[in-house]
């Protein structure tokens, strides 16, 4: 599992062993600069790899567009290339928690969401939220820093998530091997026994073991009092960062799960959400699952040198690289995610003939 620390605000991202056979419970560690991580194994820790980096800033002076809305182009609806009874098929023994419907809706509500991330002085952080239905933008995070007269000219970069673009970006081919990945990933992470059919996912929704709070020290996402913030999801959730970063870009209130993170164990259709939110975000040096399925991303020099190629083994590289990447090809769970994948795809109808599926030598992000 991955567990994400910061030194001198630039990101880092260390790993600890896995316990073979074990889910490696995704955590979304998102704290200063905007990234993503897992939490870790504790069975298996030597050593606690440390600082947690620190997300986002929410100004109580939210400023807000409230222009017409624009005219949306409509992508098809994720129904569209999955029925109800293939998500039956694809998971016969998931918990009741995770229904059709509740995928479904999570996706086309989620679609109507997008965020504008500007990135100054490398860890300093805009966030503005669109809502394509109203076409009412409003900054959910702006850091104490942003206006400061040294980071306006250190600008670094300006991307946008466009949640709509969930498996819908491209033609339906490309749209069911990115659903075939995203599968791949959260029956991998949530499955509760290893019977090599790979019929077992969505069966956990949260953790084992949810004594632990998962606090960690964070000036714009404070914990709120009581609450514990352990795995919960499809992706598995934690730390009161994380909750808070989700929260503001799925509902633009902070808020909501910081003060009840039960949410996403309560709730099937934000849990559903947060696990669409981890795969459209990219991380500070990563891209997203979502563009290398999409065929968006291509690797840069750097990249190629370190053996990074577009495919199914590079969102393993993103989701849990220094585990299981590098490592040759006998890591149980680099096999594990590809064997769900191939089993997706061929229920979902499609092939991957020119598949890289293996992360087994490319190098992972430090």
């Amino acid at each position: 599992m991955l567990f994400l620390a910061d030194v001198n605000n630039y990101l880092n991202v260390y790993t600890l062993n896995l316990t073979p056979g074990l889910p490696s419970y995704l955590k979304l560690l998102v704290m200063k600069p905007f990234a993503l991580a897992v939490k870790f194994n504790s069975l298996v820790i030597g050593a606690l790899l440390v600082t947690i980096v620190s997300c986002g800033y929410t100004d109580k002076k939210d400023k807000a567009s409230n222009s017409a809305p624009a005219t949306v182009q409509a992508r098809p609806s994720i129904s569209t290339i999955i029925s109800e009874k293939q998500f039956n098929d694809l998971f016969p023994q998931r918990d009741k928690f995770y229904s059709y419907a509740a995928f479904i809706k999570a996706a086309n509500e989620l679609a109507n969401i997008k965020v504008k991330v500007t990135r100054r002085a490398v860890s300093v952080y805009q966030l503005m939220r669109t809502d394509k239905a109203t076409g009412k933008t409003t900054t959910v995070r702006q850091d104490p820093d942003w206006n400061e007269a040294w980071a306006k000219v250190k600008p670094d970069s300006t991307y946008t998530i466009d949640y709509g673009a969930f498996c819908s970006e491209k033609d339906i081919a490309t749209n069911k091997k990115e659903l075939a990945a995203f599968f791949a990933q959260i029956g991998h992470e949530t499955r509760h026994g290893e019977t090599g059919a790979f019929n077992d996912g969505l069966m956990l929704i949260h953790e084992n073991n949810t004594t632990l709070p998962y606090i960690a020290e964070n000036d714009e996402y404070p914990p709120a009092k009581g609450q514990k913030y352990y795995g919960r999801g499809p992706l598995q959730i934690s730390y009161n960062g994380n909750y808070g970063y989700a929260s503001d870009c799925i509902f633009g209130d902070h808020k909501i799960l910081l003060n009840n993170p039960a949410l996403v164990e309560t709730d099937p259709v934000i849990a559903f959400k947060t696990a669409i939110y981890f795969w459209m975000t990219p991380q500070t040096k990563k891209p997203s699952a979502h563009d290398v399925m999409a065929g968006k991303w291509q690797p840069n020099a750097a990249d190629i040198a370190k053996g990074r190629k577009p495919g199914f083994g590079m969102v393993i590289n993103i989701v849990n690289g220094e585990i299981e990447c590098n490592h040759g090809d006998n890591m149980y769970n680099m096999t594990d995610r590809i064997g769900f994948y191939q089993f997706f795809l061929k229920k979902l109808g499609v092939t991957d003939a020119n598949c890289v599926c293996s992360c087994a030598t490319m190098q992972p992000y430090q």
